[in-house]
């Protein structure tokens, strides 16, 4: 209903709500994407790439990731283009700094009377954590699209991990779900 909603909508606010309702992202990263970092035009699969700025930095290492554009974040991602600017919001990115605290008050206000109470706009994020594993998608997929640390050893940290396509899968089987329905 949400999304539903912020398409209606169709500003950059609910664009940010788009954007981290499907990918599982940080406020802070959504409101600090450079519009290069949605990567839409000639990719087989659209995707996001959530990495450090100087306008905003991540909270971890494990936090840069690329992950696949499906559903609503597909949708924002393809609306901001075009902009002139080189921020994805650049009404939240001024003087070299990302506002995230003015994003996060205006959105939760706008949520506050179509949520539940005490769910705001980090909800989003554990939520995607919960429609990941209603599709018994893996936990090591699960944390490399959320960009969590993996308790299960340092075995995870080898290799690549898992591609845009293995990713895309999960996420598009989460829209399929009927966790996600009304």
């Amino acid at each position: 209903l949400i999304q539903s909603e912020c398409k209606k909508v169709n500003d950059d606010l609910r664009m940010i709500v788009a954007l981290v309702s499907d990918t599982g992202m940080r406020l802070s990263e959504a409101v600090g994407l450079a519009l290069d970092d949605l990567r839409i035009k000639n990719e087989e699969i659209p995707y996001v790439i959530v990495q450090n700025h100087p306008w905003r930095r991540l909270k971890t290492k494990g936090s840069e990731r690329k992950i696949p554009l499906v559903g609503a974040s597909l949708w924002a991602a393809q609306s901001l283009q075009g902009s002139n600017s080189q921020f994805a919001f650049p009404r939240y990115v001024k003087e070299g700094n990302c506002y995230t605290n003015s994003a996060s008050a205006a959105l939760n206000k706008w949520l506050k009377p179509r949520v539940p109470m005490n769910c705001s706009m980090h909800s989003f994020r554990h939520s995607m954590r919960d429609r990941l594993r209603a599709v018994a998608c893996p936990t090591e997929v699960i944390d490399q699209i959320g960009g969590w640390k993996s308790v299960n050893g340092i075995g995870v940290s080898y290799g690549r991990g898992y591609g845009l396509e293995q990713q895309k899968r999960w996420l598009a089987a989460v829209k399929l779900n009927a966790y996600d329905r009304p």
